[in-house]
């Protein structure tokens, strides 16, 4: 491997393979490097290949190179400027109470009526298969 690829320099290369964790690119016809899956574009990523296909040209920027390992680490998000962020609304927020409670003296206290926590479930299925038990007999 040669050191002609620098850490932060944007070349372009041809995706030459793509793999479930991100896409190989042939910076030219003895070097290639790995876009993961995250440096692939701004935002979720769930399949490389709704992104890119083999044989396309893409922009990218090298983020490192270890020429131990023969591997370089490769970005496209990195050359493409970040989309606008929306505002998300803000939620709302319950004001904190005083005091020293307890976990669960909270939880009992902000339990809607009507709502049966995990717990009373499990006491209630229990009698009930201890019941169906019964009736089997």
């Amino acid at each position: 491997m040669t050191t002609k690829f620098e850490t932060g320099t944007v070349v372009t290369g041809k995706v030459t393979g793509i793999q479930p964790y991100g896409a190989f690119v042939a910076l030219d016809e003895e070097t290639q490097g790995l876009v993961h899956i995250s440096e692939i574009t701004h935002g979720f990523v769930k399949d490389v290949s709704e992104h890119l296909s083999v044989g396309d040209e893409v922009k990218v920027k090298v983020l490192s190179v270890d020429e131990a390992a023969g591997k370089i680490s490769l970005s496209i998000r990195a050359t493409e400027e970040a989309p606008a962020q929306q505002a998300k609304p803000a939620a709302a927020k319950k004001p904190r109470r005083q005091g020293q409670g307890s976990v669960k003296q909270a939880n009992e206290e902000t339990t809607p009526a009507g709502f049966n926590t995990l717990k009373d479930k499990l006491e209630e299925w229990i009698e009930q298969s201890e019941r169906e038990d019964l009736i089997k007999k």
